[in-house]
């Protein structure tokens, strides 16, 4: 009925936090705030809450129930050890709650950016969410800890909502596993590659949904659907294998752009309406690979699983095909990380030469942005995608400062951003190794890193990727290297002097220098200005004829200034008086400011 209507209206994004589908979280932006309905199967507590790890320390929690008729929030925090702390200033209103012979459901909201140093603020970036239940209330049962009701999800709360086309009625083909026996071991990548069966006709994909196997859900960890080249056989199809394994096909080298990207807590992707994935002409992906990521921290022997997508599409076409651009960091050993970093930043560069190439050739009216993928693996910490129009900077086109490996997937623009010729764009990623005593390089394996954003944009135009590497002989020179073995024959190279490093490969070399954190800061600043190696491709593995040239880095402001957020307190008493300091420290600041030396 109209409630229903409403409810959605108010809340329309919604996910279920736990395997078994007892917590379910609504949530929707409303001004500054953000309204959030709690769905659990408990008649005790519920505990919901904002952390940085994901676990129970410094962490930002809200504790709520009805009890004997009478409904409760509070407002919590953690220690870093752990200990839960009534927050002094409480930033969660209770709208609404109610209990029945199943559920509780309580409805409250908070301010994205409260001035409270015990809240978290609510941003764009990805968010891990916790939660917890109890069958007891906080009253009775006091603080005691949730048993196996508790766990976390990472979610971005501020994306923007997507208006639903139905696609109920419309055709679609499925890319599944076919018994893919699961390993007993913590980590699987598998990659199958599947042919697109809409071969003689032009029709668009609006929608791609994810397929799990039921009971796989926690299982099941991201799916990624690149395409690959269209010069392959049909003999590629036979047999699935893990992939970035020794001995995996030579086929699935040639997949290298991702279109489609799907990750855990994640949904599925729809299209803009005036937007879709081409398929059935021969510019179009013809052999794709899907790669899934199998998460088995309990070792668990003998699942077969039959996960996959659904890709619906339609005979009736769209104005604009989608295209995907790479790009970023070529992915190879140029790009390495010392070890012991508690922040190291790589950039990766779409150069004005490049996108001046390719869009002053195929569109100088520029193409519009709509969604953008951030990519980095297991030592990534924050990814921000910075923007240039003729050298001066725009808004980020996107960003994520809480970056979680585990939870990938295409973040809508706000607005379409239009990138034209004379524009470049850096993809800045940053990277802690603090737990590493080796370098740490680029490479297809997790262990590995990368550094890459896929736009997805249209109208489609013939560029693929668009990134660079930086000079490896500065790299070396940085170590001490003097001269290499030339003509290069093996890779990676080999040194020939100094004598320390004589006939050792530049990884090994890279691997013997004693890497301080003092050493390692100073890397990074050198590597940051090294001139780059152009990449600059079309499909199959044609290129632009920029492609190999050297340029320089632009000259930009590092790092990128974020823009200071506006906090609304619900206490107000804080907010003067946190606007007092504020003024106050300003004024000291301007006094200083002018007093001479300072400056």
């Amino acid at each position: 009925g109209a409630g229903a209507g409403a409810e959605v209206r108010s809340y329309p994004h919604s996910a279920v936090l736990d395997g078994a589908g007892a917590y379910r979280l609504r949530w929707g932006r409303r001004g500054s705030a953000l309204a959030l309905r709690l769905e659990v199967r408990t008649r005790g507590y519920v505990g919901f809450g904002l952390s940085a790890s994901g676990g129970m320390a410094s962490a930002d929690i809200v504790v709520g129930g009805v009890e004997r008729g009478q409904p409760y929030l509070q407002d919590y925090f953690t220690d870093e050890n752990r200990v839960l702390k009534k927050d002094p200033q409480q930033d969660y209103h209770l709208e609404y709650a109610m209990e029945n012979s199943t559920h509780t459901i309580l409805a409250f909201s908070r301010e994205l950016h409260t001035c409270d140093p015990n809240d978290k603020s609510i941003t764009e970036s990805t968010v891990r969410v916790i939660w917890a239940y109890h069958h007891k209330d906080m009253g009775e049962a006091g603080q005691n800890y949730h048993g196996s009701n508790r766990g976390t999800k990472s979610l971005r709360l501020l994306n923007p909502e997507r208006e639903e086309v139905s696609s109920a009625s419309l055709p679609y083909f499925d890319l599944t596993n076919k018994d893919v026996p699961v390993p007993d071991k913590d980590t699987t990548y598998w990659c199958q590659m599947f042919k697109i069966p809409v071969q003689h006709e032009k029709h668009h994909v609006t929608k791609v949904e994810p397929l799990i196997q039921k009971g796989h859900e926690n299982l099941v960890h991201h799916i990624l659907l690149y395409q690959c080249s269209s010069n392959l056989n049909d003999s590629v199809l036979d047999y699935g294998h893990e992939c970035y394994h020794p001995n995996m096909p030579d086929s699935f080298l040639t997949c290298e752009t991702v279109i489609f990207a799907w990750a855990i807590g994640g949904e599925g992707f729809t299209y803009p309406p005036h937007v879709g994935l081409s398929i059935g002409t021969s510019a179009d992906p013809l052999f794709v690979l899907m790669e899934v990521h199998y998460d088995n921290p309990s070792y668990t022997e003998g699942l077969i699983d039959n996960s996959g997508l659904r890709l619906i599409y339609t005979p009736v076409l769209r104005k604009y095909d989608a295209g995907v651009i790479e790009a970023g960091l070529w992915v190879s050993l140029f790009h390495n990380i010392p070890p012991g970093m508690p922040e190291f930043v790589s950039e990766g560069h779409c150069t004005l030469e490049c996108l001046e190439e390719a869009l002053g050739a195929e569109r100088p009216a520029g193409i519009q942005v709509f969604a953008v993928l951030l990519h980095a693996h297991l030592a990534g910490r924050a990814i921000r995608m910075r923007h240039f129009h003729h050298g001066e900077e725009q808004k980020l086109l996107a960003y994520d400062d809480e970056f979680d490996f585990n939870f990938q997937e295409f973040q809508y623009l706000k607005e379409e951003r239009t990138i034209l010729p004379g524009d470049n764009l850096i993809t800045e990623c940053h990277y802690s190794t603090v737990d590493r005593i080796r370098m740490t390089w680029g490479g297809l394996s997790t262990r590995n890193e990368m550094c890459l954003s896929y736009l997805l944009y249209y109208p489609r135009i013939n560029l693929t990727r668009c990134a660079s590497i930086p000079d490896i002989m500065e790299q070396l020179q940085f170590i001490g290297v003097k001269e290499i073995y030339r003509p290069v024959r093996t890779w990676p190279f080999i040194i020939k002097s100094p004598k320390q490093y004589k006939n050792l490969s530049f990884m090994d070399a890279m691997n013997k220098f004693k890497w301080s954190r003092s050493e390692g800061l100073s890397y990074n600043q050198l590597v940051l200005k090294l001139p780059v190696n152009v990449r600059c491709s079309k499909t199959d593995n044609a290129e632009w004829s920029i492609q190999g040239m050297t340029a320089l880095p632009p000259e930009i402001e590092r790092p990128y200034k974020t823009e200071p957020v506006i906090c609304s307190s619900s206490s107000c008493l804080s907010c003067s008086l946190f606007l007092t300091l504020l003024f106050t420290v300003h004024i000291t600041a301007s006094t200083i400011g002018n007093a001479g030396p300072f400056v």
